[in-house]
């Protein structure tokens, strides 16, 4: 990177390896600018929620975004079945800001309380490593169609360690039979994609993983091997612990990469209610 001074005027250029790039400007340019500038104060927050359109919360929150004051916006930043609500602010005094930050953050909490996922900018894959971790427990994963796409979004927290085991990933039909136990007049009955089986598949994960919770997931993430009483995008999940058994059907209707990782949000996403029951 080159710095140059000239008239008043900062000019950088940076490398185009964006990697190098992003730590360039992280690490220097941006503390160096602020050395130069008086620059105003900027904040932002997070709200991530699930189960509810874009437009329906925008419905909901409209008299919350009319009574905002002109210094603060509300964006919208949908992805893969979550929402994030960000709540951003610009001002001159830092202290100020922070003080309505807090006041304004907590009444758009308790606008979206009934279908909040975490106030914070984290992946849903740490929301359950915070819940697991602060409560002593472990889980497991039965993955099919994800194909061990929620353990590699658990993993990828560190200190996953201290609350994960481990997956089984029974992508063929006789490996859910083979490794999970799912009972093969199952599959035949009600097929591999089906309620029946993502318990089957949960229960073996809870005995053959030994963890508190478990989280199964089987579907057909296209874009063939539908069926009219199955189509592309169906997918079953199950969540477990001990006692309790929770099944959810989705209909996704995306390319085969949305609807594999709309899937694991989805299915991480049970776990969490779960947990918190």
């Amino acid at each position: 990177a080159m710095w140059f001074e000239k008239d008043g005027v900062i000019y950088v250029s940076m490398p185009g390896v964006p990697y190098e790039m992003q730590g360039v400007m992280s690490s220097y340019v941006l503390p160096q600018l602020e050395k130069h500038f008086k620059t105003p104060a900027v904040m932002h927050q997070t709200v991530i929620t699930s189960g509810m359109g874009e437009s329906f919360v925008a419905e909901r929150l409209v008299a919350f975004e009319a009574s905002l004051p002109s210094h603060f916006s509300l964006a919208y930043l949908p992805s893969y079945s979550l929402l994030k609500l960000r709540l951003s602010a610009f001002g001159s005094d830092k202290l100020e800001i922070a003080a309505e930050m807090s006041t304004l953050f907590q009444e758009l909490k308790t606008q979206v309380q009934d279908i909040m996922v975490t106030d914070q900018d984290i992946p849903v894959a740490q929301v359950i490593g915070q819940l697991l971790h602060e409560r002593g427990k472990t889980v497991g994963t039965a993955e099919s169609c994800t194909g061990g796409l929620i353990s590699s979004q658990i993993t990828a927290i560190p200190g996953s360690s201290a609350y994960y085991k481990g997956s089984v990933i029974t992508y063929a039909n006789e490996m859910k039979v083979q490794l999970l136990g799912v009972d093969p007049a199952t599959i035949q009955a009600y097929g591999a994609v089906s309620e029946q089986t993502a318990i089957e598949m949960v229960k073996g994960a809870l005995k053959n993983l030994q963890t508190d919770y478990a989280m199964a997931v089987t579907g057909i993430m296209g874009p063939d091997g539908g069926t009219p009483e199955k189509p592309v995008g169906t997918v079953w999940i199950a969540v477990a612990d001990a006692d309790t058994i929770i099944t959810k059907k989705h209909h996704l209707r995306y390319d085969r990469e949305r609807n594999t990782n709309m899937a694991a949000v989805f299915a991480m996403n049970e776990l969490r209610k779960l947990i918190l029951q």
